[in-house]
């Protein structure tokens, strides 16, 4: 006799809402596919923002995708905090549990998730990026969370708006300010000692008011809210948030660097949607946040949809799967070197972007089965208090 792994749907405020998994789901493969573009294409690395000059449409489009990772897990979580809230005993258990998950996360980034990337025990450099960002922003949230919500909503926004009128202050690394100043908003470095360095990757100060605005939608997904209402809010503000991208960019506004056109009209495009991601500017929030609420409400919409079941079991357990996809790309990057050799000057790599999107296809559909697994051992045994973090 033969027995299948069932996982419940995800359909109701006692679980997490299938749509949101989905969506999660969906940017973690668009994280995979960027993480095969920095395992294999490293000698093709990218700037932020990208040389449109040199960078060509296929590697572009590749990265452009990714932007949509970061944002929206970060406004994802700040929605689960609140939703976690309503299925618990309110702000209380919400700080909690945000305080000691964020602390976790921090851990990882220093530990298991520096380690993938760089294979140094001890380490001489550990890099301060995404997971560390949320756990950052997660710390924050357990005390923001006490606010009231039009206050924290209001927070949000005025940090998401507002944080690059900061853009031009700076410390030198004598100044007291400096190691705080490259955590909250000047990406650097930090030299802790004469054999560990500390590259602050992800500024954290924008992301947090990110996770601040996930919180403030929450009631959108209340028990008392109505679907449709639901997803012409996602709509609205979705158009909303796309609209003031196209509009501030047109104009070459404030907290970006200016495109140009140029002679094609694909480098124009190209041009104009070429946006900083490290710290995100408000226009690359603009256009990552807003591309999420249409797709939430596109995912709500299709949760009938065997494929939208299908991306939310890679959702409904992100960080085994960011743990197992590094391991999976570390070794198979060593294995490639040990059989090819060092074949595109100090690195193994591809010679075409194409081989970066196959390969991203095949491992998402190699690790489906794993991560499948997991998520129904994650359903299934709830009396497991540490399986929540992954």
């Amino acid at each position: 006799m033969t027995t299948s792994i069932h996982i419940p749907p995800i359909t109701s405020l006692n679980q997490r809402l299938l749509s949101i998994d989905a969506l999660r789901g969906l940017v973690i493969l668009l994280m995979l596919l960027d993480h095969v573009r920095e395992t294999f294409f490293l000698h093709r690395q990218v700037t932020d923002p990208m040389d449109v000059d040199t960078t060509e449409p296929a590697l572009f489009i590749s990265r452009t995708l990714a932007h949509l990772c970061a944002p929206v897990f970060v406004l994802l979580t700040g929605l689960s905090a609140y939703l976690y809230g309503q299925k618990h005993q309110g702000k209380r258990d919400v700080s909690a549990f945000l305080f000691k998950r964020g602390l976790f996360l921090v851990l990882l980034e220093f530990t298991l998730v520096n380690f993938a990337w760089t294979l140094q025990l001890p380490p001489t450099v550990i890099y301060m990026q995404v997971i560390w960002a949320i756990g950052v922003c997660m710390i924050a949230l357990a005390g923001l969370v006490w606010l009231p919500k039009p206050i924290l909503c209001a927070l949000g926004l005025v940090i998401v708006a507002g944080h690059n009128l900061l853009d031009s202050v700076h410390f030198p690394t004598a100044s007291p300010m400096h190691i705080p100043w490259a955590i909250l908003h000047d990406r650097g470095w930090i030299d802790l000692f004469d054999s560990l360095r500390l590259r602050t990757s992800y500024p954290v100060l924008p992301w947090i008011g990110v996770i601040a605005l996930g919180y403030s939608i929450g009631p959108w997904f209340s028990n008392q809210a109505v679907a449709a209402e639901r997803q012409r809010t996602l709509l609205f503000a979705g158009a909303g948030a796309l609209i003031g991208f196209v509009a501030l960019r047109a104009v070459n506004g404030y907290g970006e660097v200016q495109w140009v056109a140029h002679e094609g009209i694909t480098q124009t495009l190209m041009s104009f949607f070429n946006i900083t991601k490290y710290p995100p500017s408000l226009l690359f929030l603009f256009l990552t946040l807003g591309v999420g609420f249409i797709l939430l409400r596109a995912l709500e919409r299709a949760q009938q949809r065997k494929w939208v079941s299908t991306l939310a079991v890679f959702g409904a357990t992100p960080m085994f799967f960011y743990l197992l996809h590094l391991y999976v790309l570390k070794a198979l990057y060593l294995i490639s070197v040990e059989l090819f050799g060092l074949n595109q000057g100090k690195f193994f790599g591809y010679d075409s972007v194409w081989a970066v999107w196959l390969t991203a296809v095949l491992l998402g559909l190699t690790l489906y089965l794993p991560v499948r697994w997991f998520a129904a051992l994650k359903a299934r045994r709830r009396d497991i208090g540490w399986l929540k973090y992954f």
